[in-house]
């Protein structure tokens, strides 16, 4: 891992929350704070809690932008890097080539960086987390949506337009529901942490019996996929077939990525892999069974190891590894 020594100030923009942390030059978290994105109110609110996030880290922890080597953000959505754009993000309503790099750059005036959320999380976990010593290596977050990061011989592959990496919206059943991003059978809508809660529901309003409804006591609308895992733990039915399906379905993309892309390791993070080998083991399982058996032999799926900080982690490594704006 490059870095110049100087701390970097990072920020994960995610459509639940945003974590604004201060990484030392050799990659550990110095202070951190997560602020509710409250996303449905539009870009330009959010921006301008974004931008008020990070005075109040640095209010709180004493440290000076003059100390920073600079700011990076991670955003979820489709990233113009080079012009430093937010172009558009299904879980960012109403953002569409919005300048964020620049916006920040001009507030505190200092460089400023701009990347997707999960190629800064594959960064993260290829220089200091589960991908450690590999050269080629596939990430994939599955939470609210699912996103991926992609490192090809040791480096980041942005693609040419910076958005590389869009592993959520290969289409997986052309006859599947619509996704936000207004096609059908994205593998996000198909896997995603909000696709378990939404089929749960589903499930029981036709009728299906499950403890699910008594977790939420009867407001099965209140259901997250969060709910489902610990069902699905304690050994219900209804929910433990949700996440089979589910897993299936991101399984089906992960046969893909190997062939494609021929990883060492597939390394998932996000909120919904805490579900462990609930979601995994169907997963490797289906990659062993379908994939070709020269790619599937040579890749493992893991589990991510930097947590809730792979973001913020990835984002200043970034910054050190790239020119920045």
């Amino acid at each position: 891992m490059k870095s110049s020594g100087s701390p970097v100030l990072a920020i994960d923009l995610g459509g639940t929350k945003i974590n604004v942390a201060i990484i030392s030059g050799s990659g550990q978290v110095m202070a951190k704070e997560y602020h509710l994105t409250l996303a449905d109110e539009g870009p330009q609110a959010v921006t301008t809690r974004l931008l008020s996030a990070i005075d109040h880290l640095l209010s709180q922890s004493n440290i000076s932008l003059s100390q920073m080597d600079s700011i990076s953000i991670a955003a979820a959505g489709a990233i113009d890097s080079d012009m430093g754009l937010v172009t558009t993000s299904p879980n960012l309503p109403g953002w569409s080539d919005v300048p964020l790099r620049d916006m920040v750059s001009r507030q505190f005036g200092v460089k400023t960086c701009l990347l997707n959320d999960a190629s800064a999380a594959a960064l993260g976990e290829h220089r200091l987390g589960a991908g450690r010593g590999t050269t080629n290596l596939i990430y994939i977050t599955v939470s609210t949506g699912i996103g991926g990061g992609i490192i090809i011989d040791g480096k980041l592959y942005l693609g040419t337009s910076g958005s590389a990496g869009e592993i959520g919206h290969m289409t997986i059943d052309v006859n599947g529901p619509e996704c936000y991003c207004g096609n059908f059978g994205c593998l996000e809508v198909m896997a995603s942490g909000t696709a378990i809660a939404r089929e749960a529901i589903r499930r029981i309003k036709d009728g299906g019996s499950s403890t699910l409804s008594d977790m939420v006591a009867a407001k099965i609308e209140n259901i997250t996929a969060k709910e489902v895992g610990l069902a699905a733990q304690n050994g219900d039915r209804l929910a433990s077939e949700v996440i089979l399906k589910a897993a299936t379905y991101l399984g089906t993309g992960m046969v893909n990525v190997v062939h494609i892309f021929n990883p060492e390791i597939i390394v998932i993070g996000g909120s919904v892999s805490k579900m462990g080998d609930l979601l995994l083991a169907p997963v490797r399982k289906m990659v062993a069974e379908t994939a070709f058996g020269l790619v599937a032999q040579a890749v493992r799926i893991v589990p991510a190891q930097l947590g809730d900080d792979v973001g913020v982690v990835g984002a200043a490594i970034f910054a050190w590894e790239q020119k920045v704006a």
